[in-house]
């Protein structure tokens, strides 16, 4: 995401915000981050799991600048250690012993594969917090609104709930912090209690809006079968170019997948297949899928810049 100022025939100004990656059509994006997301809960390689790990990290990046490095040093690292750490403490599977604690043995294949699920579960969240920056709610509501209008709601009202959430319970906690009850001061008790106040507040006003909600887009005919949709997506040229190249990636490392590049036996002993000329293409090509959306911003970029 980037904002950039460029003059108008030398009398203004316009601003132009350049998510290039989120603005294709909203079926492109969700068959991109359904498949990068199912790809690093079961693609369990160490080559795969890095690719995954990096591209998430760098599209976070780039789709939420500061606020991803900030969560990835004070919430992944912590949790990539802490799984790295403990998973060769409680799992004592493997056949090549490094050294012994407390009589349980501490094995090479545990510390190897508590890295490779913490790495996982970094990645798996990394994409998720992309895909939540941009398939807004309503992408999800122009996609699964005529097929599943109630999931459709439901979905999106669930994504924006948390961000609603964290600024509603501010506005509350500031309101009472100006009648002197906030839950920051006087004893445990008072915090206690004030807490509780606000908590309860704060419930009966979610379940409010979600009530209002429902009764609101019902009035307007939501989910009626002959009610007709404004939208301002359209397929267009641009669209199918990137379709078909995402199309050509997800086959190759379907295939790769399907050929057993991606398979790895952990217990009892490691077991991984040399890389190959082949397994170097599908490694590639899943490479090249991870930074997806790096790609098309650069090629817009290109375009952009060609034109201009």
């Amino acid at each position: 995401m980037a904002v950039r100022m460029r003059p108008i025939n030398g009398i203004g100004t316009i601003i132009l915000i350049e998510n290039y990656f989120g603005r294709l059509h909203p079926a492109i994006l969700f068959i991109y981050f359904t498949s990068v997301i199912l790809f690093s809960m079961f693609f369990m390689h160490p080559v795969f799991l890095a690719i995954s790990l990096l591209g998430g990290f760098a599209c976070s990046f780039a789709f939420n600048s500061k606020k991803a490095l900030r969560f990835s040093l004070k919430f992944l690292l912590p949790l990539i250690l802490t799984m790295s750490i403990v998973n060769p403490l409680l799992n004592h599977a493997g056949a090549t012993i490094l050294l012994y604690v407390n009589d349980n043995p501490i094995t090479m294949e545990a510390c190897v594969y508590g890295i490779a699920a913490a790495c996982m579960f970094a990645s798996v969240l990394l994409w998720f917090s992309c895909s939540n920056t941009v398939m807004t709610s309503d992408k999800i509501t122009y996609l699964f609104g005529r097929a599943a209008p109630s999931l459709s709601l439901m979905f999106s009202m669930v994504l924006r709930f948390v961000p609603r959430f964290k600024a509603q319970i501010r506005v509350i906690g500031n309101a009472q912090k100006g009648i002197g009850r906030s839950a920051d001061t006087g004893n445990i008790i008072t915090r206690a209690k004030n807490g509780i106040k606000i908590l309860s507040m704060l419930t009966t006003w979610a379940l409010e809006n979600g009530i209002t909600t429902a009764d609101s887009m019902r009035a307007r005919g939501y989910g009626l079968s002959d009610r007709t949709n404004f939208s301002r997506y359209r397929f267009d040229k641009m669209d199918k170019l990137v379709l078909i190249l995402l199309f050509v990636l997800l086959v190759v490392v379907i295939y790769g997948s399907v050929s057993g590049e991606n398979n790895i036996r952990y217990f009892p002993s490691l077991s991984v297949r040399p890389v190959t000329p082949f397994s170097a293409l599908i490694y590639t090509a899943y490479f090249l899928l991870c930074v997806f959306p790096l790609l098309i911003h650069a090629g817009f970029e290109v375009k952009y810049h060609g034109n201009h």
